[in-house]
């Protein structure tokens, strides 16, 4: 069961993205919210929010709730797709982690697109794939071999690295810009002390990253833009776009 919220505060909108929600072949709980204010004060999991821009109330709008949320210490944070009248939004999108970007009147056959791969990544991120790589280092004369998926972020620190994983930390000597050139586009450099698995990325700020584990890392001002692409890229590569 997939719960998704709509919050719009236009009730002709709330009720048909419902009626598109329900059409589709996927068992789901929808609920609906008029303002910023009643979305938070409910604190319900989320899997997926369609929310609209410019919502005409009081409080936060639309862009605000979702920078609310991605800045939040919820342990998983819904995909959130956007439904408004107006494109000059996009790229501020991108900015909080926006899944899709939909213009009203909203596309019935797009909304079904969309929606399916939203799904898609939903359902991906109950079921963490095994990854089928590894790295191997050496440390104090003896070699170790660490899944991909095993490791939340890396850390540059007085010549050597700090591997943080999900069962603790392993060090040892090695550059960073070098494991950087090693492994690839699941990995991404969010800053000079920093190597972060994309996998395991929950939301973003302009300066920093919420990782699924809680933690939150500083985004360099340099780097952002090159995270933001490359964050943007595995998520599509991991919804089949």
């Amino acid at each position: 069961m997939i719960r998704i919220a709509i919050c719009d505060d236009e009730a002709p909108t709330r009720v048909y993205l419902a009626s598109l929600i329900r059409a589709q072949d996927c068992p789901c709980e929808v609920v609906e919210y008029a303002s910023a204010g009643d979305c938070l004060a409910d604190h319900r999991g989320i899997d997926l929010l369609f929310l609209d821009i410019e919502l005409n109330t009081t409080g936060p709008d639309g862009m605000a709730l979702a920078r609310q949320i991605r800045e939040g210490n919820s342990a998983a944070q819904p995909v959130i797709i956007f439904v408004t009248g107006y494109e000059r939004y996009v790229f501020d999108a991108f900015d909080v982690g926006a899944f899709q970007y939909l213009l009203k009147p909203v596309n019935e056959e797009k909304f079904a697109q969309v929606f399916a791969r939203a799904v898609e990544q939903i359902e991906a991120g109950r079921v963490q794939p095994q990854l089928s790589h590894a790295l191997t280092l050496q440390s104090a004369g003896t070699s170790r071999t660490v899944p991909l998926d095993s490791i939340y972020y890396i850390e540059s620190s007085n010549h050597k690295v700090v591997l943080r994983l999900k069962d603790g930390e392993f060090s040892c000597y090695a550059k960073i810009r070098d494991l950087e050139a090693e492994l690839g586009d699941q990995f991404c450099r969010v800053h000079k002390g920093y190597l972060v698995n994309l996998a395991y990325v929950e939301g973003y700020s302009k300066t920093e990253l919420t990782l699924t584990s809680g933690e939150k890392l500083l985004i360099s001002k340099y780097k952002y833009q090159d995270f933001v692409k490359a964050y943007l890229r595995f998520v599509k590569r991991g919804a089949g776009l």
